[in-house]
């Protein structure tokens, strides 16, 4: 059973109006994420791993000198579907419901989100990316480096941002700030981490 890339869950010019173009996804979507797909079926033929599911590719794999290669794949295989989906026309706004309720208790409020967000992104050395976790039932802002995500320190991602530069250079150059904030004001799915989080209880 091959691995096959999930399709956009909008059209790739759909975003355009919120600075985030339809070439940027020629090239992010249809090169970057195609090749992690196509490179993890080609490390896992006629393994067992090309039968599980790519959760546990990923968790059997963390950590492994030998599969670092099926990690890396694998995990950015999976980052960057959950990346679309964290993303929609006319995003950002504020969250509702549960989920703005557990921000106040959690993390002090939405604009301490916001802070906490931006600074993680922001701060993350090189390749990686921002994330809003579910971690022993609080919400923790977090980033990672590379292909590594929540899912191996046994967090449940809500929403997530790409900060490898392939991720914004098209739009925004080297400004990854202003494509920080840009995610957070006009892109940011909260129903998207809503559902994540309705899906936890």
């Amino acid at each position: 059973m091959a691995f096959t890339q999930s399709p956009l869950p909008y059209d790739p010019g759909a975003l355009e109006a919120h600075n985030m173009s339809a070439r940027t996804f020629e090239f992010h979507y249809g090169k970057h994420h195609a090749a992690y797909v196509t490179n993890l079926n080609n490390l896992v033929k006629d393994t067992p791993m090309a039968d599980m599911p790519i959760e546990e590719v990923i968790k059997t794999s963390f950590g492994d000198a030998d599969k670092v290669g099926i990690f890396n794949n694998a995990a950015q295989v999976w980052n960057h579907t959950f990346f679309w989906s964290s993303m929609k026309p006319d995003g950002g706004g504020t969250p509702t419901g549960d989920l703005a309720a557990k921000i106040d208790s959690d993390l002090g409020g939405f604009d301490k989100l916001k802070e906490a967000f931006k600074t993680a992104a922001a701060t993350q050395f090189g390749s990686g990316w921002a994330w809003l976790v579910l971690d022993n039932g609080a919400l923790k802002v977090t980033k990672t480096g590379n292909a590594e995500n929540p899912l191996v320190h046994g967090q449940t991602p809500l929403l997530t941002l790409d900060v490898w530069e392939h991720a914004y250079y098209v739009d925004f150059q080297n400004r990854r700030p202003d494509f920080i904030s840009n995610y957070l004001d006009q892109l940011v799915n909260w129903d998207f981490a809503a559902q994540n989080l309705a899906a936890c209880s």
